[in-house]
């Protein structure tokens, strides 16, 4: 009931998917820029739209007791911020114990304007063996934009690079991590 809604919100608002829609049975989703609370009905969107259920990961003040029920139900999993946890170790662990998993992360990891990225994505990725799915809301043309599943090696620079690339295309807000790189060439690593 939910999806068929959020699918029909999806094109109401005028959204379209441009790139391959992955068949991948696990992978990371990642998802930028993140400039705004509307970017989650979009995903919600996207999710019915394709036919695969990716779930989330959001900060753990979301789920509180009034609201945590739906945001679980939507498929989402809280990120314990000030507990010293292991994040990318336990998401790798999640990834190698399911036969099919995919899970949308921002690394961005807000909002507002961040100069360099989150990496635990990559390191998620990496240490999984599965693939990250680029995702780029491109807002000025109601286009959600996705890539063709990409592998990671270690060489963190060169991994990277066709990252960069995708999100290069991506109109709209830039933030200073994209704007950065497009200015020097130098891809950053917090």
């Amino acid at each position: 009931m939910l999806g068929a809604l959020a699918r029909w919100l999806f094109k109401v608002w005028g959204w379209r998917i441009v790139g391959p829609v992955p068949t991948v049975p696990k992978g990371i989703w990642v998802v930028a820029p993140h400039s705004t609370n509307w970017d989650f009905p979009i995903g919600l969107g996207i999710r019915p739209t394709i036919h695969i259920w990716i779930q989330y990961l959001a900060k753990s003040s979301l789920f509180t007791w009034y609201a945590g029920w739906l945001f679980r139900a939507l498929g989402g999993k809280p990120v314990y911020r000030d507990k010293s946890n292991n994040m990318v170790d336990a998401t790798a662990s999640l990834f190698r114990e399911s036969d099919e998993l995919h899970i949308c992360i921002a690394p961005e990891g807000t909002r507002g304007n961040v100069s360099r990225l989150k990496t635990g994505f990559y390191y998620i990725a990496l240490k999984a063996g599965v693939p990250l799915i680029l995702v780029g809301f491109d807002w000025p043309r109601k286009l959600v934009l996705l890539s063709e599943p990409l592998y990671v090696t270690g060489d963190y620079e060169r991994d990277m690079l066709p990252f960069y690339q995708f999100f290069s295309q991506v109109q709209g807000v830039k933030k200073d991590w994209l704007r950065n790189w497009e200015r020097t060439g130098i891809i950053e690593k917090s």
